[in-house]
């Protein structure tokens, strides 16, 4: 089992702060292509990717990163300083 946890702009597009998941995807991009089979309102939250960022276990990560024994993945939109 695995969270996935949607923040900002994703959450609303999704229209779900988090759900667990029983898939076992090899890789971060993996999760985001099952995803974006589901439904519409997926497919529209990963359309751009680059507007993405993407943390596993509560570090930030690459959309090529593996999920070997990860527990939680959250996505959500860059962040800006000041």
């Amino acid at each position: 089992m695995m969270d996935v946890l949607y923040f900002a702009w994703v959450r609303e597009r999704i229209g779900l702060p988090k759900e667990r998941i029983d898939i076992a995807p090899d890789t971060v991009m993996d999760l985001v292509n099952q995803l974006r089979a589901r439904e519409e309102r997926y497919e529209a939250a990963f359309a751009d990717l680059s507007a993405l960022r993407v943390a596993v276990d509560q570090e930030l990560s690459d959309f090529d990163a593996s999920l070997s024994g990860a527990r939680e993945v959250a996505f959500f939109p860059p962040m800006t300083g000041g």
